[in-house]
């Protein structure tokens, strides 16, 4: 498994990109998605999935641009983990959504 904080200084905000064998996962992504589609591709990886914890008031999310560029599918609600198919990612998102 791999693990990697995306952090964005001037609006103090943190992505994650988590990962479990090729498949990974983007939380809460900024707007422009390059650099997840970068990373991704530099560890031969598939983002597979984008989670939004909660919508953002201070800053647009690239969710819906990162699913149409990727495929990925976009999960958010109460029980989001669920939804994913890979169960060591499910376990891992799981563990790393209740520490946020």
């Amino acid at each position: 498994m791999y693990t990697q904080q995306l952090y964005t200084n001037c609006l103090a905000q943190g992505a994650y990109y988590i990962e479990s064998n090729g498949e990974a996962a983007i939380v809460d992504p900024m707007r422009d998605v390059q650099e997840y589609i970068d990373l991704a591709a530099s560890r031969n990886a598939t983002i597979k999935y984008v989670f939004e914890t909660h919508f953002h008031a201070d800053f647009v999310s690239g969710h819906v641009d990162l699913a149409r560029k990727t495929g990925a599918q976009i999960v958010y609600g109460q029980r989001p983990c669920k939804l994913v198919s890979n169960s060591f990612l499910r376990r891992m998102v799981k563990n790393f959504l209740l520490e946020l």
